[in-house]
Order: structure tokens, then C-alpha cells, then sequence
């Protein structure tokens, strides 16, 4: 059934469907990162990224092989494409290594910091124009980064500086996805799980452990939801304004703190909430601005030269 079938058959509008679906897709990520905090605490991180690569390779092909090959062999700027899937790979080692060591929700908290570096990164690497109330947001943000990287006691410093190294490759990858905007989603999906997946092939002998039959099914449920996730949030952007889904991304920190607590028992720091308060509110900041300045340059005119400093 098409998505505008089921819109017809529940009376929804499809902003509100959209807005269903992006939240599905924030659960099916947030639950995706727990079952890999699970595995990672009796399986290395190469070999739970390894598995996991594969499975959602296997799931994406047969949607390459309707496109065919062109549109990865043809792809832009291959030099770009690697660093790429440099930073993507990065990123990804260094979430399920961060979750080794920290809660759930102080992860996804630092994670979702990544707009804020994005936007301070962007006048140096994209040339894109800040104006005062950007650079302000970004300044709360930093210190929201800051408040909530308070270490206690417990916790080992190269956990901190794993999120960190994280939370920057991450805000590469965007970057450099942005100047690749010719890509078509799929090429530039498969690029990044095949990066992930030559990486585990290359760490997982280190520290194998052969998995049972319920964990092995476990480590590859993770390719399969973290697919699902990715497909629900293609089909929110389709049905709804990205200005009206983006900000359901949020939801992931409550769902973190949730499944952080019900599977691991994990209690959110109050300086971590305090902190992750802050860097929400200057990651919605940013969006709004970004989201006017893209609507006035839209309109052209007075306007677009207006949106360009905001």
C-alpha cells in the first residue's frame, strides 16, 4: 500500500502522517543505538559494525540493482566521496566505542550537538554566511557541549574524547554531504555502509568472539532497523516540510534516557540534562534561522540578501 493510499484510508493529512513516521523513525534509531550498547559490552565494535554493515548492504542492493550501476561509478567528485565515508566510518566506530563507556543518553546528547558544529564549521569549509544571532546560538551551544561533558567521577576520559572525535566526524560527514548534494541518496547510503563494512572486515578478527544463534540474529536486526529508521525518515521528508519533521529529531534524547533506563538502568546526570536543555535550544535556534534564510533566499529580492546574514 503507497503511502498516499494509507494517507487516504486514516483521514490524515500528510504533514500529520510525516510527523508519525519521522517519530517512528527516532525510535527505530535510538532503539537501534541501544541493541548495540548491548552487543558492544560482549562483542568488539569492528565485529558488531561488521555484521551489521552486512546485513543492511544485503537489504540495499536490490534497490541499487534497479537503478544499476551508473549512479555509483559516475558519482561526483570521488575524492570528496572517500573523505566522506572517512568521516561516516569514524563516526560510527566511535558512537558504538563512546556507548562502551557512557550512558545511552549522554551519547545521543553529544550527538545531537553535531548542528551546532556544523554551523560554526560552515563559514570556514562552506564559505556560508553567519550573521550575529547564528553565532550567538552557536555560542549556547557550546556551552550546553561544555556543561554536559562534565565528567564525574566514573566516567574514563577517553570516553569523553571518543564522543567528541564523534561528534566532530559526524558534523564533517554532514558537511561534506552537503557539497555532494548531486549524489542520489542510495549512492551515497551505500558508499557509507560499504566504508563501515570494509573497516569491520579490516578490526573484527581483533577480539572475536563467536556469536550464539540469538545474538548473532541480534547483531543483524541492527542493519535491518537502522534501515527502517533511515527509509522512515525519507518517507516523513516526502510527505512533510522538512521544517515541520527536522525538529522531531529531539525525541531521540527522551527515548535514550527511556530504553537507557529500562535496559542498563542508567539514571541521566542532572548537569547532562542541564546541558542537553541548552544545546537543544540552540540546535532549534539554528534550524529556525536556517529554515528563514532559506525561505528569503527562496523569495529572492530584498529578502534573499536579508536571509543571508540572519
Amino acid at each position: 500500500m503507497s503511502a498516499g493510499t494509507a494517507v487516504a484510508k486514516t483521514g490524515m493529512t500528510p504533514a500529520r502522517m510525516g510527523m508519525l513516521i519521522m517519530l517512528l523513525g527516532m525510535f527505530l534509531f535510538c532503539l537501534n543505538d541501544a541493541m548495540g550498547k548491548w552487543l558492544v559490552a560482549t562483542y568488539s565494535v569492528g565485529q558488531v559494525i561488521l555484521i551489521r554493515s552486512a546485513v543492511a548492504l544485503a537489504i540495499l542492493l536490490p534497490f541499487l540493482w534497479k537503478s544499476g550501476l551508473g549512479p555509483i561509478l559516475g558519482a561526483e567528485r570521488p575524492w570528496l566521496q572517500f573523505m566522506r565515508v572517512v568521516f561516516s566510518t569514524a563516526e560510527v566506530f566511535c558512537f558504538y566505542g563512546a556507548v562502551v563507556y557512557l550512558p545511552l543518553a549522554d551519547v545521543m546528547t553529544y550527538w545531537l550537538a553535531a548542528p551546532i558544529y556544523v554551523a560554526a564549521l560552515s563559514p570556514f569549509l562552506l564559505k556560508e554566511k553567519v550573521g550575529p544571532i547564528r553565532w550567538a546560538a552557536i555560542a549556547l551551544g557550546f556551552v550546553g557541549v561544555l556543561i554536559a561533558l562534565t565528567p564525574s567521577g566514573e566516567i574514563e576520559p577517553i570516553a569523553i574524547l571518543i564522543a567528541i572525535v564523534g561528534t566532530f566526524s559526524f558534523a564533517l560527514m554532514v558537511i561534506t554531504g552537503r557539497t555532494l548534494r548531486g549524489t542520489p541518496d542510495k549512492t551515497l547510503v551505500f558508499f557509507q555502509i560499504t566504508g563501515a563494512l570494509i573497516a569491520g572486515v579490516i578490526l573484527a578478527p581483533f577480539g572475536w568472539v563467536t556469536p550464539n544463534a540469538f545474538d548473532f540474529a541480534l547483531l543483524g536486526a541492527l542493519g535491518v532497523v537502522a534501515m527502517l529508521a533511515h527509509i522512515c525518515v525519507n518517507r516523513a521528508v516526502k510527505l512533510a516540510d522538512a521544517a515541520i519533521v527536522a525538529p522531531f529529531q529531539y525525541t531521540q534524547l527522551p527515548w535514550a534516557i527511556v530504553l537507557g533506563y529500562l535496559f542498563f538502568g542508567d539514571l541521566p546526570r542532572p548537569l547532562m540534562l542541564v546541558g542537553a536543555a541548552i544545546i537543544m535550544a540552540s540546535g532549534l535556534i539554528i534550524y529556525v534561522r536556517d529554515t528563514r534564510a532559506r525561505r528569503a533566499a527562496t523569495a529572492g529580492g530584498v529578502a534573499g540578501g536579508f536571509g543571508e546574514n540572519i
